[in-house]
């Protein structure tokens, strides 16, 4: 079958960072958002039936590689963490990668995502495997701490051997058009990353009031370096959205045509099924570009789209449904 070289998506986790830029608030203040034709062009993604059989099941297999693969729970246990990561190591079942003829492929998910005290327990769980271990940090959800904590969060996860830092924004420097303070948090979070951990910012996109906003917040996070711009924590009331992820990658088609710097997306909250996480597959390819498929460049917050996208690629091999529960998350 077509496997779009799943084998070389894993082979570079992580490529040349964004370095990032002075603010230019000239650039910040100029944007402009027209809402009808976003609400337009993302209605239309959805709808696509272009891509089917033998490539929509390599379009499955290609989003599994891309799925940072998420607990955050207050009951979350050492226990639980150890089960996420043995799905994050085999993802899909071997007999089931041996009917679709990658059976020699090694798969797995991108990343594991967990708060900042499981860190320790995941990369223990992923030893050997290649596979990051990500970590929430700076407030998660909400960003209210005070900013050495914050700072102190990060270091604390690095320290535990995390390589990505999923920070989280400020809202009220976006509220209240504080670009400047906005800039300055965020390159001090990507300082403390430095080497050591990719950045992947979290702009709480349902917290942001408008999308010309979403836009600028967007553009104010890669001037600062984030090498990843997310949409949500996934606690916020509305989470990712195609209309805010339009947005969001539009700001970095515009970053990349002026800096020529690469910056990846992470939608995250609210995506549970195959059949959305293919609109998102389809946002990028449309408007990025294949390599923005890759897990270096694109991932997909979530805790419970691998069992639908399992549960899919069944139904291609069998011609029927499994019950869920033969393909339990771990």
């Amino acid at each position: 079958m077509a496997t779009l070289n799943l084998q070389k998506t894993l082979e570079t986790v992580h490529p040349t960072r964004n370095p990032g830029m002075e603010l230019d608030l000239d650039w910040v203040m100029g944007a402009h958002v027209n809402k009808s034709a976003v609400e337009r062009r993302a209605a239309t993604l959805p709808a696509r039936r272009t891509v089917k059989k033998e490539w929509q099941a390599a379009w499955l297999l290609r989003a599994v590689t891309c799925i940072d693969l998420t607990t955050l729970s207050g009951d979350d246990t050492p226990g639980r963490v150890q089960r996420l990561c043995a799905k994050a190591r085999q993802p899909i079942r071997p007999d089931m990668l041996e009917r679709l003829g990658v059976g020699d492929e090694r798969i797995t998910v991108g990343a594991v995502c967990v708060y900042s005290g499981r860190v320790k327990d995941a990369v223990e769980a992923l030893q050997g495997s290649g596979i990051p271990v990500a970590s929430v940090a700076t407030g998660f959800p909400a960003g209210q701490t005070p900013l050495p904590q914050r700072i102190q969060e990060i270091e604390q996860a690095i320290e535990a051997g995390a390589r990505e830092i999923d920070v989280v924004i400020s809202r009220n420097h976006v509220l209240t058009g504080d670009w400047k303070s906005l800039y300055d948090e965020l390159k001090q979070f990507r300082k403390t990353c430095g080497d050591s951990a990719h950045m992947k910012t979290i702009l709480a996109t349902g917290d942001l009031g408008t999308l010309k906003q979403v836009y600028q917040a967007s553009l104010v996070a890669m001037m600062a370096g984030s090498d990843f711009i997310k949409t949500s924590t996934g606690k916020e009331s509305v989470n990712a959205t195609l209309e805010v992820s339009l947005v969001m990658v539009r700001a970095i088609r515009e970053y990349l045509e002026r800096t020529a710097s690469k910056v990846g997306f992470k939608p995250a909250g609210g995506i549970s099924t195959a059949k959305q996480a293919m609109a998102w597959q389809s946002l990028m390819k449309e408007e990025l570009g294949d390599e923005w498929l890759m897990p270096n460049l694109f991932r997909i917050g979530a805790s419970s789209l691998l069992t639908d996208l399992e549960r899919q690629l069944y139904h291609f091999i069998t011609g029927h449904y499994a019950a869920k529960h033969h393909m339990p998350m771990g």
